[in-house]
């Protein structure tokens, strides 16, 4: 059941988005009035959280009983009891499925109020207290220990420091204040930790704030399932072309038990630097993460620069290609503020770098594209794009399949969608989760659910057929 309004984007980002979802091909299948309620059905998936929180765990390290024992007397301790289960996935045997339980509809709203950034509020509703930075405003008699009610200003245009807000705002749970409204915006720099601890929060997630560093990596669902498609075996040279923060990267290291070299990169150096700490907090050793432009790493020339980018073309076995993208399949994301000009300006550059991944890529190699946004343009129309432009590559079916066909709209064949993975959150009505329904539910069915219900995403899994060394 919808509890908050659908996303809000801009009228010429919805247009552009309806156009693509409300395409030709797609009316002709299912005939107008159906494609348009799962489009409208979407935007309202968008700004809700996913059914379940997904964690991968690091096999590295621990084994998948071990953390889920581990992980079970962490969510007694944080639910008072509460009995929650935690279900390890049947297919992706490292991924652990916690249910979200939400919304609640029964929570008290206080006087006295916080208002929060749209980011920190997507972020509450998966489970994260609120930080002092992520504080916009709060009431003037706010003081600490106070129980107040947060909100989050979807559209950005609470002023910093006010003290109320009637302008659009969307109720997030309660909490207890661990400052005062005067210490929070005093600008000290010694208020660490929280700001806020969510003690009801509308929708009910665990926190992962320093939980099992060493043994858990909180992962989207579909994230997971990409390294799986990928399949990396031990003693292989796999490139992760666009790498920060380094999940799928270390995901890679840990299904090839660290024996090979995973090579990350990134043009970011705060995030370059995120992945090398997070391969170390791992105990991944075959990780080297360089700060690097993933469009410049092909090396023209025939000098071996010694394992550093740029590299010699056909030297990788593997190439993960997470792309940068618009993001649009993000949940939960109340408010997106982008112009069609910000939506539209992924497509060049991702065929800049699936181009350098192409000529990178040993013949027999495999090349896995995945993006975490919903637009047709850099999904389908990139696989179309992709395999036009490159005849060395053909298109492979996925193992494990987990999400739906890809969308049609991009002239791609009905064989060729279902050799797509497109996790489509529109796929199940918005769920209603309480304790009662949790004792009840059967194991299949969450799994079921778990896979529907996740963020928009896009998988596609290409092997080069032969040497374009010549081409």
């Amino acid at each position: 059941m919808s509890v908050f309004p659908k996303i809000s984007l801009r009228l010429e980002v919805e247009n552009y988005l309806k156009k693509s979802f409300v395409n030709e091909e797609v009316v002709s299948a299912l005939g107008k009035q159906e494609a348009e309620r799962k489009f409208e059905s979407l935007l309202n998936h968008l700004s809700h959280p996913p059914s379940f929180t997904t964690v991968r765990v690091n096999t590295h390290l621990a084994s998948v009983q071990h953390v889920k024992s581990l992980l079970l007397d962490e969510l007694q301790k944080q639910y008072d009891g509460l009995s929650v289960p935690v279900l390890q996935h049947p297919k992706l045997q490292d991924v652990l499925l916690i249910p979200v339980i939400g919304p609640r509809k029964n929570i008290m709203k206080q006087k006295c109020e916080a208002i929060v950034g749209a980011q920190c509020g997507n972020a509450v509703l998966r489970g994260a207290h609120v930080y002092v930075p992520g504080i916009v405003s709060a009431s003037k008699f706010m003081k600490a220990g106070d129980v107040i009610s947060v909100y989050s200003d979807i559209k950005g245009i609470c002023k910093k420091g006010a003290k109320e807000f009637d302008g659009t705002k969307v109720f997030l749970g309660n909490g207890i204040s661990e400052f005062s409204r005067k210490e929070i915006f005093s600008g000290l720099p010694q208020l660490k930790g929280r700001g806020i601890r969510m003690t009801e929060p509308v929708y009910l997630s665990p926190s992962f704030d320093n939980v099992l560093p060493n043994y858990v990596f909180l992962q989207n669902l579909p994230s997971a399932v990409v390294t799986h498609v990928l399949d990396p075996q031990p003693g292989e040279k796999i490139l992760d072309m666009c790498a920060a923060p380094g999940g799928k990267t270390t995901h890679i290291a840990a299904l090839i038990d660290d024996q090979g070299e995973v090579i990350a990169l990134d043009k970011i150096p705060n995030k370059v630097e995120k992945i090398k700490q997070n391969a170390s907090l791992l105990g991944l050793n075959s990780i080297r993460a360089f700060c690097f432009d993933g469009t410049k790493a092909l090396k023209l020339d025939t000098t071996d620069t010694e394992g550093e980018p740029p590299f010699l073309p056909e030297s990788f076995d593997r190439i993960l290609l997470d792309a940068p993208c618009s993001g649009m399949g993000q949940r939960p994301n109340m408010a997106c503020t982008w112009t069609l000009k910000e939506v539209t300006s992924y497509q060049p550059l991702q065929r800049k770098l699936f181009a350098v991944a192409v000529q990178l890529l040993k013949p027999g190699g495999m090349l896995v594209y995945s993006t975490c946004t919903i637009t047709l343009a850099e999904n389908e129309e990139q696989v179309a794009w992709a395999l036009k432009t490159y005849p060395c590559l053909q298109l492979h079916p996925q193992e494990p399949q987990i999400g739906g066909a890809g969308m049609m709209g991009a002239g791609l064949s009905s064989e060729q969608l279902k050799q797509l993975q497109r996790f489509d959150p529109s796929a199940v009505p918005l769920q209603d989760t309480d304790i009662d329904s949790l004792r009840d539910a059967r194991v299949e069915d969450m799994i079921w659910l778990a896979n529907k219900d996740c963020i928009g995403f896009f998988i596609a899994k290409f092997i080069k057929c032969k040497s374009t060394r010549d081409s």
